[in-house]
């Protein structure tokens, strides 16, 4: 059995690379907050089966895609599997802007907590196995 077969180590990869990529859009919309007719963009959260009735198999992989056409393509990847999170309310600003710089960077800090709290299960989970190896 590989360990990516571990549902546990799946759903923490997952959660992981959904950080990762949400952490780069939320990056560019800071990068945009003086852009005019930008709208600040978010991506939805993984949401996993009830841990119950989980196999390998119904944990799904990650892959990137473009939810709309009107999205920039991504440099040097796949698309996101994610999909934007769009919100219909946002506030626009005289510069034609929709960019909260304050929300942004909450958003930003909540997605880095939520990074170090799945590195530390996953690095913790992996110990526990080499425990259960005796190989620790």
């Amino acid at each position: 059995m590989a360990i990516t077969d571990i549902p546990i180590f799946s759903m923490l990869r997952t959660k992981l690379q959904y950080s990762q990529e949400r952490q780069r859009v939320l990056s560019e919309n800071v990068a945009n907050v003086d852009t005019p007719n930008y709208r600040a963009r978010d991506l939805k959260a993984p949401v996993f089966p009830d841990p119950t009735e989980m196999t390998a198999a119904t944990v799904p992989g990650v892959t990137l895609m473009r939810t709309e056409g009107t999205h920039i393509a991504q440099l040097g990847g796949a698309p996101s599997s994610f999909g934007a999170d769009t919100k219909s309310g946002y506030e626009v600003r005289p510069t034609g802007t929709a960019v909260n710089l304050e929300d942004e960077m909450i958003k930003v800090a909540n997605t880095q907590m939520d990074y170090q709290a799945a590195t530390a299960l996953y690095t913790r989970s992996l110990n526990l196995l080499k425990t259960a190896l005796g190989k620790h």
